[in-house]
């Protein structure tokens, strides 16, 4: 990998891509990272309001700009997850990015940027992970900042806990997130992104017909058949209100990948809940059934 890893004494910096934050949640991970030694800059638009949102999508452009500009930023870790970060990817100077390459890490709403920045740079430097205004109540932390210092703990998803739909293995760069979110972007981003990745998906109080159609849609999209395997994390508080929609979640996704000669895991500890293991996004990683492992490996 030829991203820098993050050590003690490197700067985070912050900013809200979606919706606005609470400023008590981002104080209190902000002391949380600076008692392990980190440096903490909250770029003032991570307290911005407008409606639900974060500010404007001028004020979320500037802020992301200026702390990839910024020589004295060491990574990105967006603030909080929720809506409208995907009103901003097509205006996102991807060219700077390219320019000034550092880590971002974030989940939810922010799987839009994380995608998008892969698919127009082709560079691995995104993490899905926990979002900052998490990181004073995150159990995975630890896991997560090894995961950021390209420690060893950190480059391993443990995948026993986890259910193999499908049996095989697969050594390709992932891609992906939340699902309904990712429904959007392999037809609305350049270069093919999602063709031959493993593509996580995860997501959290959606509606089993909901998550239904939009696995029909990347099926019918022939996204799911032309991914190198699949990886479904935590769907949290599934909702299934009105009629009885009468199908489980693995029966959907069984259904959906019908025909489908790749590893397919249900139930990987990636999600919204209690467990998110972070991950190197357009980064490759190998899963192999037989040791139920999801490892971060060199091309």
């Amino acid at each position: 990998m030829s991203i820098k890893p993050l050590r003690s004494g490197d700067t985070i910096g912050v900013m809200a891509p979606s919706s606005y934050v609470e400023k008590e949640d981002i104080e209190k991970s902000a002391r949380i990272l600076e008692a392990r030694g980190y440096k903490v800059f909250i770029h003032p638009q991570t307290y911005a309001r407008q409606h639900q949102s974060a500010g404007t999508h001028a004020d979320k452009l500037d802020a992301l700009h200026t702390l990839f500009r910024r020589d004295d930023i060491d990574m990105i870790w967006m603030a909080g997850g929720g809506n409208r970060a995907l009103h901003i990817i097509d205006k996102i100077d991807y060219d700077l990015i390219k320019a000034n390459p550092k880590p971002v890490i974030g989940f939810s709403d922010v799987t839009a940027i994380l995608n998008a920045i892969f698919a127009h740079t082709d560079l691995g430097i995104c993490v899905h992970g926990p979002v900052f205004k998490q990181l004073h109540k995150h159990k995975d932390l630890e896991q997560c900042l090894a995961t950021l210092a390209l420690s060893p703990q950190g480059l391993e998803v443990d995948l026993s806990t986890a259910d193999f739909i499908r049996e095989g293995h697969a050594h390709a760069p992932i891609v992906g997130g939340n699902l309904s979110i990712f429904q959007y972007l392999p037809q609305t981003l350049p270069h093919n992104f999602a063709e031959n990745k493993i593509i996580l998906l995860e997501d959290c109080g959606e509606e089993l017909s909901k998550i239904d159609r939009m696995l029909a849609h990347l099926k019918r999209s022939d996204v799911l058949s032309s991914a190198a395997g699949l990886i479904f994390g935590e769907f949290s508080d599934i909702k299934d209100t009105g009629r009885p929609f009468g199908y489980s979640l693995r029966e959907i996704i069984e259904e959906h990948c019908e025909g489908l000669n790749i590893p397919i895991v249900l139930n990987t500890p990636i999600g919204h809940a209690e467990n998110l293991r972070s991950t190197w996004l357009g980064n490759h990683y190998f899963i192999d059934s037989s040791n139920k492992k999801l490892s971060l490996k060199s091309k």
